[in-house]
């Protein structure tokens, strides 16, 4: 089944690569920073110290097994006085942790200034709580091991730095009524995730709104969708079936995507009755 967000192929200590060519990237990256180590002198339990990782970890991030985080790779490039030649490694590492096909939106994501989703049948990957990620994991048939979980996990909820991003992006999300009653995980975990939900939509470029089932006009029966315009106007469409996402640069598909966006959020309920539908849901549960 699809999880919201392309990375069905989909750590704090670091991620897998993607692909074939995220690998090399990743390999290539890792060996820059074994040749800066040693030069420095130093082995990798100390290294690992000053990171605040494991010398397991930092072996891992050297042979191409493991994705350091931005942050932890700018750290790496102080401590090894590398003066910017791992810290310029950033963005194609950051890439190499999503399968080709999803690479492009991942980028568009960190560009957009708006971002509009229908989501059906599972909240889109920007919404999800860790444990509701966990849930729709542990349904992948064939199972995936703890490994793969615990690098796709990571991978998917630093995507949600989105929300804490400046300037601001604008955010609208449609929710189906029916992905707000699937108790994927359990019970608990539903309620943790309306309560997340709630307080996202609290914030000031964030707009959320439900789809209710008894809607006889639903514009977007034909599936879920996400649109993101970027800072020079143009607008993208990403769609997704069975796990593998379809990203659209045609300006002429963007446009009518995003037409057919403002239909749906017609159809909707606005997000004041919106807000309280979920609490009504939560108060159910």
């Amino acid at each position: 089944m699809s999880t919201g967000d392309g990375w069905d192929h989909d750590d704090g200590g670091g991620r897998r690569p993607g692909d074939d060519a995220g690998r090399g990237i990743v390999v290539a990256f890792g060996q820059t920073m074994k040749t800066l180590r040693l030069r420095a002198g130093l082995e990798r339990e100390e290294f690992g110290r000053r990171l605040g990782y494991s010398a397991s970890t930092i072996a891992a991030f050297e042979q191409g097994r493991r994705i350091p985080l931005s942050r932890t790779i700018d750290k790496a490039d102080e401590v090894l006085g590398a003066d910017g030649v791992l810290s310029v490694w950033k963005k194609e590492v950051e890439r190499a942790q999503y399968p080709g096909f999803f690479q492009g939106m991942a980028a568009l994501e960190r560009e957009a200034v708006e971002l509009v989703s229908y989501s059906m049948p599972v909240l889109n990957g920007l919404l999800q709580t860790e444990e509701y990620i966990r849930g729709l994991l542990a349904m992948r048939r064939p199972p995936l091991d703890q490994e793969a979980t615990e690098q796709r996990v990571v991978a998917r909820l630093a995507r949600q730095e989105i929300f804490v991003r400046q300037p601001a992006p604008f955010l609208s999300f449609v929710l189906d009524e029916s992905l707000l009653r699937r108790p994927y995980g359990g019970k608990a975990v539903l309620r943790r995730q309306l309560e997340h939900l709630l307080l996202i939509g609290w914030k000031r470029n964030v707009e959320l709104q439900v789809m209710p089932l008894d809607r006889e006009d639903n514009a977007g029966v034909n599936g879920p969708f996400t649109v993101v315009t970027r800072k020079d106007g143009k607008k993208f469409v990403y769609a997704e079936a069975r796990g593998i996402g379809s990203l659209q640069t045609d300006p002429e598909q963007g446009v009518l995507a995003a037409a057919l966006y403002g239909i749906i959020r017609s159809q909707a309920l606005s997000p004041r009755e919106s807000s309280e539908f979920i609490e009504r849901l939560l108060g159910s549960l």
